[in-house]
């Protein structure tokens, strides 16, 4: 699978888990939690494959245009890894605060995703080229691959 065919599979997925999120109610807490948990694995595994994976390449055959795009992307990121999602799991899932903080999120990932597949993955497509991509896509499957593999690990050692 290519990587921007890959990366929009995950996005559809975290739209998918958010969507599920803000529909929950403050009742659902133990479903909550979950979907929270679900969310923030996908997150952290989609941004590190864009950010060592696609973005270096994308950058690296862009001009300015795209390193514009690059440094606003990452800093996108950086917003939901750093500050939102953090906030949002420091949060009692039984509350409206959780409900407010999960339709921020919502509304920044919805905005980043909607940037990058109309506008950074459109160009990436020009300035990659299909076997570049597939070559980008076959390294993240990799990758999501030793990902699960530790995830999983992890979840056992958590289980003894």
């Amino acid at each position: 699978m290519n990587a921007i065919d890959l990366l929009e599979d995950d996005h559809q997925r975290v739209k998918s888990l958010l969507t599920e999120l803000s529909e929950s109610t403050e009742r659902g807490i133990k479903k909550r939690t979950e979907l929270l948990a679900k969310l923030e694995r996908e997150i952290t595994l989609h941004t590190q494959l864009e950010e060592q994976i696609l973005y270096p390449a994308f950058k690296s055959e862009g001009g300015k245009e795209e390193d514009v795009m690059y440094y606003e992307a990452k800093e996108e990121h950086r917003t939901v890894d750093s500050l939102v999602l953090p906030d949002l799991q420091h949060t009692d899932p039984g509350t409206p605060e959780f409900s407010g903080r999960v339709k921020v999120v919502k509304e920044l990932l919805e905005h980043h995703i909607e940037e990058e597949e109309k506008e950074m993955f459109p160009q990436a497509r020009k300035l990659l080229g299909k076997a570049r991509l597939d070559e980008l896509g076959a390294q993240m499957e990799a990758m999501k691959a030793e990902y699960k593999k530790a995830f999983r690990g992890e979840g056992s050692q958590r289980a003894n």
